[in-house]
């Protein structure tokens, strides 16, 4: 090995390490990202485990000075679909297009710990019939039509039923984390 070599390996390796010091400094961060998109603990902790290992392989391609924890959520939201790629036929509570829009709307600091607990909590207070809505459309990734058809219900009243729940929902989240500030 030259001396070139030599330096190059050791500023990757430094790079690299100061990747893997940023991941724990802000691994909580990317764990509530993680259970915000897939709520179930074990599976979130597999996952957040997945993302360190890739963001240490990628470590050369995070640009120092940018958003550390907005790339790591990226490669985490990424981890989640694969995950549920894996995983097809068995019960999701949200679909991939629920994950997609939440992932967008997650702000650069991304998802609070006690966001995903509030609204984990909310979810347990919806009606049954809500919840069952909101399982239909979301875990099951049916169409509002479709789920009318099941219900026996007219489509508008499916449409405004779950435009119901999720106001429920995100005026409960907002309530519960008021609260919790407070």
């Amino acid at each position: 090995m030259s001396v070139g070599e030599q330096a190059s390996g050791t500023v990757d390796d430094a790079r690299t390490l100061r990747v893997q010091q940023l991941f724990v400094a802000h691994q909580n961060v990317v764990r509530a990202f993680v259970l915000a998109l897939l709520p179930d603990f074990a599976a979130a902790d597999d996952l957040v485990q997945e993302v360190f290992l890739v963001v240490t392989r990628k470590s050369a391609s995070f640009q120092e000075g940018t958003n550390f924890v907005a790339w790591a959520c990226t490669i985490a939201r990424l981890k989640v679909l694969e995950w549920r790629r894996l995983r097809q036929g068995q019960p999701q509570l949200l679909s991939e297009e629920v994950i997609e829009a939440l992932a967008a709307n997650v702000p650069e600091t991304a998802i609070g710990r006690e966001r995903s607990r509030a609204l984990r909590r909310c979810l347990e207070r919806l009606a049954p019939r809500a919840m069952e809505m909101v399982r239909l459309r979301y875990s099951a990734g049916l169409a509002p039509q479709e789920i009318a058809r099941r219900l026996g219900w007219r489509q508008g009243a499916v449409n405004v039923a779950l435009s119901k729940a999720r106001a429920f929902l995100r005026k409960c989240v907002e309530r519960a984390l008021r609260f919790s500030e407070g």
